[in-house]
């Protein structure tokens, strides 16, 4: 019977939509007024930013009230208010009712996007309540290291034997990282004796990398004696220079002036010597410089005393230093470093070769010193000279330079 009935009406409907007639069917809920849906999307916006501007400025209750009325709203946005109101919650210290509202979400919108940083809020909840969330029995990755570092700082000896089987096993790269990277915060002699077994190579590189720039954040004679024996005994160039980089943070001047000295390996003495300059060790540098036969290490040497800042040794390089090329290099970074123009054009009365007097040329370019470039090129007879003069001046921003070189095209 309902059928037939069911069945007349569509005809009837049809028939009349047919000669321009439309009724509306009683029976059927009326479509929603396009105005209403966009007001009823503009309050959940405003609703939602209300919430998040509250969450900012730490007012917990206010976004409580914004977003569990955007929930109730069930709407696109939802979900995200779902989570915000767990996290307010917890703020609030009120983690039952957070706890509830995240089950809610999880239950209510299980492909939301918001599912993980829900699992990560939880977590945080249920730990912050006294609940012991054993991390082994969680599969999430990024979940089992925050359960893994609270138990860390709770019970240590706990938290080493996963962290152990974390970085000796098959998880991945970036796990791995975090995990050792928990370990190194640890004060435990376990987590510091993996740390420096992994250093020694009983991992995969990367890791070894890692482990041993933690053992020079964290400083102390026995971990910098852990970094010497590790340099002493690997072949691999790569964990060398992570070796020197680590003494470096640690401040072990000593041992990378030692590397610098005694090192065969040419790389690794330019990289020890850089790292002197990084450290500020101008005496260590000087005495180098003094015993070192080879020019491409004492132009390496002139870096590391530049990036050191001495003007003054570098000065007295470019004034005293006998190899053409080396005095050359002196003067440019001399140029780099801001040298006076009394002390540059002192260099170009006193040096006899023309790439050395191009060199001062250079310097006086870098250290943006026009008027003595005009002076000098004023001055200047030999042809080839004063074009470089002139060609460093063209391509200088100022405006003395450019009223001299318009000077010099009316001429």
């Amino acid at each position: 019977m309902n059928a037939r009935r069911n069945l007349a009406t569509f005809f009837v409907a049809a028939t009349l939509m047919i000669g321009g007639i439309a009724f509306a069917d009683p029976a059927m809920p009326p479509y929603p007024d396009p105005d209403t849906r966009s007001e009823r999307a503009e309050r959940e916006a405003d609703l939602y930013e209300e919430g998040q501007d509250a969450i900012d400025e730490e007012q917990w209750d206010q976004a409580i009230s914004a977003f569990k009325e955007v929930a109730e709203m069930k709407g696109s946005r939802a979900d995200g208010a779902l989570y915000w109101t767990a996290y307010a919650l917890k703020k609030t210290g009120r983690r039952t009712e957070a706890l509830s509202t995240l089950d809610g979400l999880k239950k209510n919108y299980p492909k939301s996007r918001w599912i993980n940083d829900a699992n990560a809020l939880e977590l945080e909840a249920r730990q912050a309540s006294g609940q012991t969330v054993a991390p082994e029995r969680i599969a999430d990755d990024e979940l089992k290291m925050i359960a893994i570092n609270s138990l860390m700082h709770s019970d240590p000896e706990k938290a080493y034997p996963l962290l152990e089987k974390i970085v000796r096993g098959t998880s991945g790269k970036k796990i791995k990282k975090r995990a050792l990277f928990i370990l190194a915060q640890s004060p435990s002699p376990r987590a510091q004796t993996l740390i420096a077994d992994i250093a020694r190579g009983a991992a995969n590189p990367d890791l070894q990398k890692d482990a041993v720039k933690y053992i020079g954040i964290h400083g102390g004679e026995r971990n910098r004696a852990v970094l010497s024996d590790i340099y002493a005994s690997t072949p691999s160039i790569d964990v060398k220079k992570e070796v020197l980089q680590a003494f470096m943070i640690a401040g072990d001047k000593n041992r990378v002036h030692a590397a610098a000295k005694t090192e065969k390996d040419e790389d690794l003495r330019e990289r020890a010597i850089h790292l002197l300059g990084v450290m500020g060790a101008r005496a260590e540098l000087a005495a180098l410089y003094a015993t070192e036969s080879s020019v491409e290490v004492k132009k390496e040497i002139i870096k590391g005393l530049f990036i050191s800042g001495d003007s003054a040794r570098i000065g007295d390089l470019a004034r005293t230093e006998k190899d053409p090329e080396l005095r050359r290099e002196a003067i440019r970074k001399l140029g780099l470093m801001g040298g006076t123009a009394t002390m540059l054009t002192a260099l170009y009365a006193a040096e006899t070769s023309i790439e050395g007097k191009k060199a001062v040329i250079e310097a006086l370019f870098l250290s943006s010193n026009a008027r003595a470039l005009i002076e000098l090129s004023k001055k200047e007879t030999n042809p080839q000279l004063r074009k470089e003069a002139l060609r460093k001046l063209s391509i200088m921003n100022d405006d003395e330079a450019l009223q001299y070189m318009l000077q010099i095209l009316e001429e």
